[in-house]
């Protein structure tokens, strides 16, 4: 189940590479008001962590809202942690979306009737809170504009003038719209599994499902996490992977400490997941299919322009299938290709119907095809400091909800950094 791409414009791109020190990836939540999260604290080294100032409760509200920055770490950890530290369950944290982990990343969240307090007597390691407020609204996920993004691209090997050059061209291009594939994050980053788990809900092979998240190998995951992997697949030895497996891999743990206790209950054993990480499993697998049937328009010739009978949104934009139990075919071409990729895929829209997991099920919905940065700019071209007759480059932008920064990024570049 590889994912592939198609290039969505014709220049030639920079080269380099992302993501190669946390400060090249900065991500700030763009809230429905307009207002954006800014990271303040961790693109600076040596800064002190904000001093917490918690306003008064005048009108007992019950949500206490607070910015969230945090440096290379996921947040799905950085919510385990709030949780610790202000003695709550999980699912009193609300937020809006899920940020990347290699990165700086700020967003808005608030917590249900918290002991604010308790806040002040930890070192919250890697995070900083701060611009705290009362109110009445849980944060729910989607409750976002849309994200900024300031990335640096280093290593490129291009000469000043070819590489401004380059990017000046790329700008009126992007403009245009580029094909809006989901990028890795949406599969699980550098072990793509996501997907896959998440299509063995779909056919409810639950057990197969179970197996397939805790024995999938990630070419960049440290060896001795690979071997630990391979060794449960081939001998189911749940205490042992116990053993093997890494602290860092909780959620793998999770797992198997269920599978221990109840070698056959795999159903159970993925209730010990998160229901938010449960809940994106199978829409992993609807975006996988979203990805392949712009992959087979593209392929066919029909580009990424809406074409005769295929719904669009208010500027036009044509709009693509997202399966799901409520779903119905396109009219005409694209709704051929609907149906060959249902059938290569072995699956009916009835199957996201989960019996299993009915919470995972998914309605069906649709997506944009074309993606359009907002705001582009190109805020520095420098020589790379940490390599030596290279180059780097400081770009910025915006996206709005549910997109990729990768995405765009891989146009740029052309080094296929989503695969």
């Amino acid at each position: 189940m590889a994912q592939t791409f198609s290039y969505g414009t014709t220049f030639p791109g920079t080269g380099g590479q992302i993501k190669r020190r946390y400060t090249d990836f900065i991500v700030e939540e763009i809230q429905t008001n307009g207002t954006i999260c800014e990271v303040q604290r961790f693109i600076h080294e040596n800064q002190p962590k904000t001093e917490i100032q918690i306003p008064e409760n005048k009108e007992n509200l019950d949500y206490l809202n607070f910015d969230l920055e945090k440096i290379n770490i996921d947040a799905v950890t950085a919510m385990k942690v709030l949780s610790r530290t202000l003695q709550v369950s999980i699912k009193r944290i609300g937020y809006a979306g899920l940020k990347d982990k290699r990165g700086i990343t700020c967003q808005r969240i608030n917590v249900w009737k918290p002991n604010a307090e308790l806040l002040k007597k930890k070192n919250l390691w890697g995070m900083d809170v701060r611009n705290f407020e009362w109110s009445s609204q849980r944060i729910e996920l989607g409750m976002l504009q849309g994200n900024q993004f300031t990335i640096t691209v280093r290593n490129i090997e291009l000469d000043e003038n070819e590489l401004k050059k380059r990017l000046e061209i790329c700008i009126p291009e992007l403009s245009k719209g580029i094909p809006n594939y989901f990028g890795g994050q949406r599969f699980g980053g550098n072990r793509s599994v996501t997907h896959i788990v998440g299509k063995y809900l779909v056919l409810g092979k639950v057990k197969e499902a179970v197996l397939a998240y805790l024995t999938v190998i990630g070419e960049k995951e440290d060896i001795e996490m690979q071997q630990a992997r391979k060794n449960l697949g081939e001998t189911l030895d749940y205490a042992k992977a116990l053993k093997e497996f890494s602290p860092k891999a909780s959620f793998e743990l999770a797992l198997l400490n269920h599978l221990v206790k109840n070698p056959n209950d795999f159903s159970g054993a993925l209730q010990k997941l998160p229901k938010k990480i449960r809940y994106l499993l199978t829409h992993a697998y609807q975006s996988h299919i979203f990805n392949q049937i712009i992959q087979e328009r593209i392929h066919q010739g029909l580009g990424i322009k809406a074409i005769p009978g295929e719904p669009v949104n208010e500027q036009g934009i044509a709009l693509v299938l997202l399966p799901g139990y409520d779903s119905q075919f396109t009219e005409g071409k694209i709704g051929e290709i609907e149906k060959q990729i249902l059938e290569k895929e072995q699956v009916q829209f009835e199957d996201f119907r989960l019996k299993v997991l009915p919470e995972c099920s998914c309605k069906g919905t649709r997506k944009e095809i074309a993606l359009i940065p907002e705001n582009f700019k190109i805020l520095k071209i420098q020589p790379d400091e940490f390599n030596a007759g290279k180059l780097a480059c400081v770009l910025q932008f915006s996206l709005s909800k549910g997109n990729y920064a990768t995405t765009v990024l891989q146009e740029i570049t052309k080094s296929n950094e989503m695969e």
